[in-house]
């Protein structure tokens, strides 16, 4: 005799926990090390502020180039994506209008790649602190 066992639903508690990593997520991404702040990692919260922030402005200190949405170019889109990953920093930049960058110097093409690295280091942490919010990790 086969056995109709119907699935349980999702808990209630495991739906608001899955909700608060991604608040948690969403934070990290818009603010570096935000994410870990929420979480109550403290110290690890603050290198993550200080190395992305640091980065960032190193970039655009080295006149760095902020990529814009590019269809047309494969290497252009993954560059803003890169960009388009710090957050806030990456909005605000491009409000002021910094980030024009100056490709005509090797030290703004290596502004161009601190910018992109920033970004990509921010997401790999709103993912970790997300990680941390769900109790995949300690």
């Amino acid at each position: 005799m086969a056995s109709t066992k119907v699935s349980e639903p999702v808990s209630v508690q495991a739906a608001e926990k899955t909700g608060k990593a991604n608040v948690v997520a969403v934070t990290g991404w818009l603010v570096p090390g935000a994410g870990y702040f929420l979480v109550r990692r403290w110290v690890r919260g603050t290198l993550v502020f200080v190395c992305i922030i640091a980065m960032f402005v190193l970039g655009l200190a080295m006149q760095g180039q902020l990529y814009g949405p590019n269809a047309r170019d494969l290497l252009d889109l993954l560059g803003w994506i890169g960009d388009l990953s710090s957050g806030l920093l990456y909005w605000i930049s491009r409000a002021v209008g910094w980030g024009a960058g100056n490709q005509f110097t090797v030290m703004g093409d290596y502004g161009t790649k601190f910018l992109v690295a920033a970004g990509l280091l921010n997401l790999l942490t709103a993912s970790d602190a997300r990680d941390i919010a769900l109790g995949r990790k300690s």
